[in-house]
């Protein structure tokens, strides 16, 4: 690994817990050490099951660690202590699985202890309570108790929500490559100020960008195959499960004329309206998009949160039917032995192998992972932006990870650098941030980070031999986006 003066950021005043320590806590530690200055003897890591080799990891640093389940009985006596030991503030580093964000992030502000994390996480059994229907299953439901808390209690103590590469750094690539597009058309523009959301909304209505795509192509592959029975994945395979077996869920642009028969909106009218949700899981759900080393391709519109905030934040007016507003969502062409996986548990009616493993870098013999943001529709056709970060870079810069948890671990860290820099922010997702502070502090572990125009559309190359119902006169109707067959 190649030596390097990494800078110092902040200083964390306070204890630092972490709980979950999974492939992305496991890389996050490092970016930590590296990064802030804080008290060792006040770091703690939290998780139920650690495995054998990641104990040995914790106790070669000297960090203890916590071999217990975070639940909704016993977060606050056990949290409470560990936040608030010793003087200074603290900060909660929530990378978990089945905890609530919004009761953690609640419980951190009223201690006035700094609060991240990567995702608005529900408590155990959330996402397969067959009582709940799929619109409470959606992360616009969840997302819209987090912005509830927000406008019930704004300012105070800084907690960042959704703040992994996607959500968190696809919200600062798509104002970056924003501003590019607005740049190379020749447009008379300022730049909107960080929390300018209607400055910033009309920019990229003035610009023609119908829509946008977090288009993610990840071509990690491994030395070995993945046996039959087993669900691999390049970064947590709970949380893609999770997810993925969550309805597809999109946000809904202004330019849109046809809707598919099976998608629904928030039927109580509550929150900000910005998407709509598909009566069906997002990873058996397919999408036309590009990315810049397959061209074209198949990628899974998977829900995220990302989807749902940066329609939200670029929405001129308000409600179903506002002045302006991009079609957004993911299009996630996972790894290879990611989509092996998922087809053979599709075939299994949806139930999950009974083994799983993330792939770590020893396992991985080459490969990208493409991720970055597709902005279409405009008068340049269509700009992709984003990282193409290898395995082989990966290795030489940092420890304990692969090309798709380093996204999302220096994610994690520039959104606890920013956080430090601004205690108190409220509650605030990655579109609320500033994202060139945040870019500049991210970069240096995201490989190549570039910008591809490309003359692609959904129509191009359709199949000739079977009749399709498309939509000629706009290709950038989601129609034509989403794959009927």
């Amino acid at each position: 690994m190649a030596e390097q003066n990494w800078p110092v950021h902040a200083k964390i005043t306070g204890p630092v817990i972490m709980i979950g320590f999974g492939s992305i806590g496991r890389g996050t530690l490092p970016l930590i050490e590296r990064h802030f200055d804080y008290d060792k003897s006040r770091f703690r890591v939290i998780d139920p099951k650690v495995a054998d080799a990641d104990k040995s990891l914790l106790a070669e640093r000297g960090v203890p660690l916590i071999e217990e389940a975070v639940t909704k009985e016993n977060y606050i006596d056990l949290l409470t202590p560990l936040l608030t030991e010793g003087e200074g503030q603290g900060f909660c580093v929530n990378l978990s699985v089945d905890t609530s964000s919004l009761a953690l992030m609640k419980l951190c502000r009223e201690l006035g202890v700094l609060y991240i994390d990567t995702v608005v996480e529900p408590w155990l059994g959330y996402y397969f309570d067959d009582s709940l229907g799929n619109a409470a299953r959606t992360n616009y439901a969840l997302r819209e108790t987090v912005r509830s808390e927000k406008r019930a209690n704004p300012g105070g103590t800084t907690a960042v929500s959704c703040c992994g590469a996607n959500p968190g750094m696809v919200s600062w690539f798509v104002k970056q490559a924003l501003v590019n597009v607005a740049n190379d058309m020749g447009m008379d523009f300022d730049e909107p100020a960080v929390d300018d959301r209607e400055g910033w909304a009309r920019l990229m209505r003035d610009a023609g960008v119908k829509g946008v795509h977090i288009a993610e192509r990840d071509t990690q592959r491994t030395k070995n195959p993945k046996p039959m029975g087993e669900f691999w994945n390049t970064w947590s395979v709970e949380g893609f499960v999770a997810e993925g077996l969550q309805p597809a869920e999109l946000g809904w642009g202004t330019h849109e004329k046809w809707m598919p028969e099976n998608a629904k909106t928030q039927a109580d009218g509550s929150g900000c309206q910005s998407a709509i949700f598909l009566e069906q899981p997002g990873a058996n759900t397919r999408v036309r998009t590009w990315c810049p080393t397959p061209g074209p391709q198949y990628g899974y519109l998977v829900t995220h949160n990302e989807s749902v905030s940066i329609s939200d934040f670029f929405t001129i007016g308000e409600g179903l039917k506002p002045e302006y507003r991009p079609t957004v969502h993911y299009a996630y062409h996972p790894a290879d032995d990611a989509v092996l996986s998922l087809h053979e548990m599709f075939g299994n009616g949806g139930h999950m192998q009974p083994n799983y493993h993330v792939l770590d870098e020893d396992e991985i013999v080459d490969g990208v992972d493409e991720l970055g943001v597709l902005l279409y529709g405009h008068d340049k056709n269509a700009y992709w932006y984003g990282s193409r970060l290898s395995i082989e870079e990966t290795r030489d810069i940092a420890p304990y990870q692969n090309a798709t948890g380093l996204q999302v671990t220096s994610a994690v860290l520039a959104g606890m650098a920013w956080a430090l820099e601004n205690p108190e922010a409220g509650i605030v997702e990655a579109d609320e941030m500033d994202y060139r502070r945040c870019l500049e502090i991210q970069n240096p572990y995201l490989g190549p980070v570039e910008g591809h125009y490309t003359d692609w559309t959904p129509l191009q190359d359709r199949n000739k031999y079977f009749v399709e119902a498309i939509d000629e006169s706009d290709p950038w109707q989601f129609r034509n986006v989403l794959v009927a067959f």
